[in-house]
């Protein structure tokens, strides 16, 4: 895929185009261009209208829709590359911009994380359709695997919730730890879903769930039917017995990371899009922690079910809020490959940039390293 300056200048009927070669072998060429394109009085400078400019090319779908960015957004974007302060970006400032942002957008690295697609969820002791919500956890696999079939992600990860048989969150389980006095139920008449709270140290409230997914057991097992890539790679969750795991980043208190976070900044992802079983627990958990971690993130609605229609709702309404999309997994493809840019999206990353600690922003600078070392071994004369 060219990146081309046309795909910013919506304003001129014959854009200059700048091929593919040129982009990646004389990258400051590109910005450049484009910097001079938007740089609409020619005082070598862009201001808040020429910026607001760059942003109704850039966040538009595939079919030519711009997408509304809201003035406030607009503002608090703009600041974020107008390092100076003083109401103009610079060609210096924008070359900050071009790298760590449009280029960014416009070439995402996606990774596409699949949760908990398992037998137990599907058909097996915690099947999800004799939760209230009913919903079949089958009905996630047809969408997945079209994805896998359809759509070019840089990186693919399975996880698999993979619990020790005396696991905290299994209720035949509940006997086996003090239970705190400020519980709501004892180990007496607590019920399956209810929430108690365990002595600990320190006090730890825990949803009780049937014995799901022990390891190496059949319901721990990804299902028949979903496609396992041969570049995928399986992440394993909840494996203390003393701390339940609903995300496939972090433990619920925190304690411990998974392989995941280190998988991603090696792969230089930028963009995760996520989906699976349950929407309102392990997948949305993921989600929210994806979008702390500073990553675009994208939970793919028809491509997950869920336990709890009220928080299958609240889990959407959160991760709205924090900046990410949710779409359908027809929608999928063309953002993956830079076609349809979300807003959202584009102030999520920005935001992010202010905060040179978030993982987006090490990912980037660990991408930005390995395209300059290409560049140098490309411009090496062959010996």
């Amino acid at each position: 895929m060219g990146l081309y300056c046309s795909v910013f200048d919506c304003q001129s009927p014959q854009p200059t185009e700048l091929p593919d070669e040129d982009f990646m072998t004389n990258p400051s060429l590109a910005m450049d261009a484009c910097f001079t394109a938007f740089d609409k009085d020619g005082d070598d400078r862009l201001s808040l209208n020429e910026f607001t400019l760059i942003c109704r090319a850039l966040f538009r779908n595939d079919k030519g829709h711009i997408y509304v960015v809201p003035s406030d957004r607009l503002e608090q974007m703009f600041a974020v590359f107008d390092k100076n302060e003083d109401g103009y970006i610079d060609r210096e400032e924008f070359q900050f911009c071009w790298n760590q942002w449009i280029k960014t957008i416009v070439r995402p690295i996606s990774a596409f994380l699949i949760v908990d697609v398992q037998n137990d969820f599907i058909s097996g002791s915690l099947n999800i359709s004799n939760c209230s919500a009913q919903q079949n956890g089958l009905e996630v696999i047809e969408p997945i695997n079209k994805l896998l079939d359809t759509v070019d992600f840089d990186a693919v990860f399975y996880s698999l919730d993979w619990h020790p048989s005396d696991h905290v969150s299994f209720i035949d389980n509940i006997k086996q730890r003090p239970i705190h006095p400020t519980s709501p139920l004892n180990a007496d008449n607590a019920q399956v879903y209810d929430t108690v709270i365990f002595a600990g140290p320190p006090p730890m409230k825990q949803r009780l769930w049937p014995r799901h997914c022990v390891q190496d057991s059949w319901g721990s097992e990804l299902h028949k039917d979903l496609k396992v890539v041969e570049h995928g790679v399986k992440v394993y969750k909840g494996t203390n017995p003393e701390v339940d795991s609903y995300s496939v980043f972090w433990d619920n208190k925190k304690l411990s990371d998974t392989t995941l976070c280190a998988q991603l900044r090696l792969k230089g992802s930028t963009d995760i899009y996520v989906c699976g079983l349950a929407y309102d627990v392990c997948v949305g958990a993921t989600a929210i922690d994806a979008l702390s971690a500073g990553y675009r993130t994208i939970l793919i609605d028809d491509c997950c079910r869920g336990v709890d229609l009220n928080d299958i709702e609240s889990t959407k309404q959160t991760v709205i809020s924090s900046n990410g999309v949710i779409v359908s997994s027809r929608e999928v493809k063309a953002m993956v490959e830079g076609r349809d840019r979300r807003p959202e999206l584009g102030y999520k990353l920005a935001m992010e940039l202010k905060n040179s600690e978030s993982d987006l922003s090490k990912n980037n600078a660990c991408r930005r390293q390995s395209q300059q070392q290409q560049q140098q071994q490309q411009q090496q004369p062959s010996q």
